[in-house]
């Protein structure tokens, strides 16, 4: 299967990105290289992307589109590690950084990833296939009170509680090991007249993929280490999919904003000594036009927001 990922938002993420031609930029989620080729078209000889993916399949697919560019620098990683990877590569500060949070249509539709709850195939959900945790040890292994949490806390899912109780009553009797056999217990876990809000499995299998890929507890940390990675002017263009990635990413970057400042909020200025690191460009996050969403459905859910580093 050829790895394809339509890349979302991509006219507002170069023009957010304001894109120097002899700059450094980060694509911290390269996936099939779609941001990051008009990123790299308009970056002089002199000028470097470095691409980070922790997908293998996703980076060789990413050297394949990108092979008429030279000056892009190609990492099997974690955005979340962003600090370490530059400083591996000797690079102190960047021009720009572009994290899209989404998951890829290749990621969803290949079967054997198990990321889909269309068909059947191991329940596996791990972008990076290197990692140990998968979707089966999350259902088969986590405690009733811990799944239950976290199919409504990632999936904002209603009926956690009672797709918990059945997963845990079905373990027992054999593993859950495919995407088939959690699909038909969350179905029975879904009253038939509930089910009307498209795939009833989509809630649980999107608060799944998010607990085995670690996609929420360090966003807002990566959020504070990218801009501190940026130089003065430099921007951060986040696109998330959910609502609880939307929030870390607008929380991080308030504070970044303020500079942690510590006076009351009806004070009409800071006295506390607090340096804001920046302004946010995007007042409201950016949203998809009618036209992309038609095109793309993967575009209905997306925000972008931007941040702009000032200087230290």
């Amino acid at each position: 299967m050829k790895f394809e990922h339509k890349p979302v938002l991509l006219k507002e993420c170069i023009e957010g990105l304001n894109v120097k031609p002899d700059g450094i930029y980060v694509d911290g989620t390269l996936g099939g290289a779609g941001h990051s080729k008009e990123i790299l078209k308009k970056l002089s000889p002199n000028g470097m992307l470095i691409g980070i993916d922790r997908d293998e399949k996703a980076l060789k697919a990413a050297k394949e589109n990108l092979k008429d560019f030279q000056n892009v620098r190609f990492i099997h990683g974690n955005h979340d590690d962003i600090k370490n990877i530059l400083g591996q590569l000797n690079i102190d500060k960047v021009d720009g950084i572009l994290l899209d949070l989404g998951v890829s249509s290749y990621q969803l539709d290949e079967r054997n990833r198990g990321f889909s709850y269309m068909g059947e195939s191991n329940l596996d959900m791990r972008m990076d296939r290197s990692q140990k945790l998968t979707a089966e040890d999350v259902v088969n292994k986590y405690p009733e009170a811990e799944l239950a949490n976290i199919i409504y806390e990632y999936g904002e899912e209603r009926f956690s509680r009672q797709i918990a109780r059945n997963i845990a009553i079905e373990r027992k009797k054999e593993p859950i090991k495919t995407t088939k056999q959690l699909v038909e217990i969350i179905e029975k876990s879904i009253p038939k007249s509930k089910q009307n809000n498209g795939h009833p499995a989509k809630r649980t299998f999107q608060a799944i993929r998010i607990e085995v890929n670690n996609e929420i507890k360090p966003l807002y940390d990566t959020v504070k280490n990218c801009i501190d990675c940026l130089t003065t002017g430099g921007r951060l263009c986040i696109i998330t999919f959910h609502s609880l990635e939307d929030r870390a990413v607008k929380k991080a970057y308030v504070e970044a904003a303020k500079g942690n400042c510590t006076c009351p909020p009806d004070l009409p200025y800071c006295v506390c000594g607090a340096k804001s690191l920046g302004k946010i460009i995007t007042r409201h996050p950016i949203v998809a036009s009618e036209e992309e969403q038609k095109e793309n459905s993967r575009s209905k859910s997306a925000k972008l927001r931007i941040f702009e580093k000032r200087g230290e």
